[in-house]
């Protein structure tokens, strides 16, 4: 059949793949192959085996570390004939590779298999003392595994047994660093299974590293909080014990822990001379929060900026702030988060900048700071991210962006690039294992996303993936988020009727002031009523939510503000309500300061505030602009709710108000048309009945008027 043959012409071995497949005749052929493979010459029988226990690709460097020895000094001559003969091609990357499958699998057979297990340990061993010392890359993942083969033969010699735990430590961290714990969890297990019963006594450092990184890669909390525990009990002073406080912080955040997080944090800096403040004033919050802003603007400048903090101890300090702070604001009231969000800045302010500057500055500009100082937000946030690239530090970058992105950029970005930079940070946040930090930013990216109008069923969708990947992360808190906004866009999309799921979001006790859910859970609530027309309940779940907002900067508290006023509005313009009117005078002036700073953001909304506004005072000269400017204004910015929303409220004035059924019937359509682009059936329908209303009324003016 021509299944196998030498070719002349091509001086190499071909077969046809297809008859091979189609026949199911593989044994045949790996027999084949394996009889032909005995004929040829020791060097590429020697070449053919090697290459079969690395698998199915090799570096050429490999080959040329082995011909430096006296067991494989003729490798290089058996590849010159293998690749003449085929058996080996160069690849589009430059590595060796075999040319098929069963070429590989022939080549492992020409070792008998009792010998394997040996081939393999003596071919590492080779590499082993060809490369100890150098930096050999990712070839080191082929060292250890060859050598890992003869593991019965290495623990019968101590010193070789040390050394070669020290390799497996080594690959572990390698393979750590591009962030695939699975492999280097299996190579750490097998150097600390390489060390001796006594190694924290006889070998402390090596232990301390192997327990550590072992904590680090496996996909077990209680492992890992196992490991660190060991670590506390034998390391030997404090600053042998802190990485492994930063990564149990790390392990406590994500397993919802805040206040364990902060205790072990607190506990730490005492230690390290810190005096941490369990409660705090407002008048100690604020004097601090001015204090720093002072010492801000008299030290930032460039000589500052270049000032580099020496101190190991102080940036050891700023380090450990920067996770305390985080857990304090989960954990604790805001002014406890304030004042110890101040002394991380003043720690870089008074001793210079350093890796941690950046990130202390972000968290204080979208943390700590009050609405009332906008221009001081945006100008030490945008100075962070300056000084960030000044920095290698990339394992930070998805924290930063959290900040960055998440509470301060909405001011001077659009929501929709802020949205963005938030989803490539889930996604680098995720790869570099920060799962705590990336499922916060997924609530960000599924909160921007339903604020600047993206497809509903694009955010459903989305919503779903981040659910799926935590059925494996088990992060409570932040699938909780998750399903209140899976709430809100299934009610939006169609009422709950068909895009509703089983599971629930379980809020607690809301009357609990710890509960850091009840901020979400209330304002949902009232976006929804808002939405559906629910005007008492929205003013009932608006009224609890914004006392909980407070005084922080954040895009939240000025949608509360928006979605209040303008349910107010319309109980008013229901019930004359006189609480209403207050809301929106209140309000108004806050949106236009929003708006004064992100224009993209808030235009549209402070102008279809102003729109309803005039409807009430019934000025049509004032209203009706307005009203084409909220619609031209969310158009621009691309959020196509809001600007169906402003088409909807055009439409009501015009039939309620103007008397004018024909225009109210060429803005309802406008509404109805944006809905649908939207994807909510939802209002398309409630829409598409007032359609059905104005039509009449229009047919019945138009019959009149015959």
């Amino acid at each position: 059949h021509g299944l196998l043959q030498y070719n002349i012409h091509q001086k190499r071995w071909v077969w046809n793949e297809d008859i091979i497949r189609a026949e199911d005749i593989t044994d045949n052929v790996l027999h084949l192959l394996s009889s032909k493979m005995d004929g040829l010459s020791d060097n590429v029988q020697t070449l053919l085996k090697m290459m079969a226990c690395f698998g199915s690709c090799t570096s050429e460097s490999v080959i040329g570390y082995l011909n430096e020895s006296v067991e494989y000094a003729e490798v290089r001559n058996g590849l010159e004939r293998a690749l003449i003969d085929g058996f080996i091609v160069t690849n589009e990357e430059g590595s060796l590779q075999f040319v098929h499958d069963k070429v590989r699998e022939a080549a492992y057979n020409l070792i008998p298999d009792s010998d394997k297990k040996q081939f393999h340990y003596h071919l590492g061993k080779v590499l082993y003392s060809l490369c100890d010392g150098k930096d050999v890359g990712d070839t080191i993942f082929l060292i250890a595994n060859q050598i890992n083969h003869g593991k019965e033969w290495i623990v019968r010699d101590t010193d070789l047994s040390i050394a070669i735990a020290e390799l497996n430590m080594k690959a572990g961290k390698k393979a750590l660093d591009g962030c695939d714990d699975k492999t280097a969890y299996s190579y750490l297990g097998t150097a600390l299974s390489l060390l001796p019963k006594d190694h924290w006594e006889s070998h402390y450092d090596l232990s301390l590293r192997v327990y550590f990184l072992m904590a680090s890669a496996t996909n077990s909390n209680d492992e890992a909080e196992l490991m660190l525990q060991k670590i506390f009990e034998k390391a030997r002073c404090l600053d042998d014990q802190l990485p492994s406080y930063l990564l149990l912080n790390e392990i406590l955040l994500s397993q919802g822990n805040p206040k364990g997080a902060y205790d072990t944090c607190a506990s730490v800096l005492s230690q390290l001379g810190e005096t941490i403040h369990n409660s705090v004033t407002p008048e100690a919050a604020s004097s601090m929060l001015a204090e720093t802003l002072s010492m801000y603007e008299e030290v930032y400048n460039d000589e500052w900026i270049n000032k580099k903090l020496e101190d190991e101890k102080i940036r050891t300090i700023a380090k450990i702030y920067n996770t305390f702070v985080i857990a304090c604001f989960l954990c604790k009231s805001r002014h406890i988060l304030v004042y110890h969000m101040c002394r991380a800045v003043q720690l870089s302010l008074q001793n210079g900048t350093c890796q941690y500057t950046p990130l202390a500055l972000i968290h204080f500009a979208g943390y700590a700071m009050k609405d009332e100082q906008p221009a001081s937000i945006c100008r030490i946030a945008k100075n962070a991210m300056s000084m960030l690239k000044r920095f290698d530090v990339a394992d930070q970058h998805p924290l930063f962006y959290l900040s960055y992105y998440g509470r301060v950029a909405w001011r001077f970005e659009s929501l929709q690039v802020c949205t963005d930079k938030l989803r490539r940070a889930f996604e680098a946040a995720l790869s570099l294992g920060h799962v705590d930090i990336a499922f916060y930013c997924s609530i960000h990216v599924i909160k921007n996303s339903i604020f600047s109008g993206a497809s509903l069923r694009s955010i459903m969708k989305e919503i779903d993936y981040y659910l799926h990947l935590l059925k494996t992360y088990k992060i409570e808190t932040a699938r909780t988020f998750l399903l209140i906004f899976r709430e809100t866009v299934s009610l939006l999309i169609d009422n709950g009727q068909a895009t509703s799921i089983e599971a629930t979001p379980c809020a607690g006790d809301l009357s609990d002031p710890g509960n850091k859910l009840r901020e979400s859970a209330f304002f949902h609530k009232a976006v929804q009523c808002l939405w559906v027309g629910h005007t008492e309940r929205c003013r009932y779940y608006s009224e609890k939510c914004m006392p909980i907002l407070g005084p922080l900067a954040q895009f939240t508290t000025y949608m509360s503000k928006f979605y209040h006023a303008l349910n107010s509005l319309d109980l008013i313009r229901k019930k004359n309500s006189t609480k209403g009117k207050e809301v929106a005078r209140v309000a108004i002036p806050a949106i236009r300061d929003a708006a004064a700073s992100s224009d993209w953001n808030f235009t549209n909304k402070l102008r279809l505030l102003e729109a309803e506004q005039q409807s009430l005072r019934q000025t049509h000269r004032k209203a009706v602009p307005l009203y084409e400017a909220a619609i031209e204004s969310a158009k621009r910015s691309g959020f196509i709710h809001e600007q169906g929303l402003a088409c909807e409220k055009a439409g009501f004035y015009f039939k309620n108000k103007a008397g004018n059924n024909e225009k109210a019937l060429e803005y309802f359509k406008q509404a109805r048309a944006c809905y649908d682009e939207w994807g909510s059936s939802m209002k398309v329908d409630f829409i598409q009945g007032e359609l059905n209303n104005v039509q009449i009324l229009v047919n019945s003016e138009l019959a009149r008027e015959r």
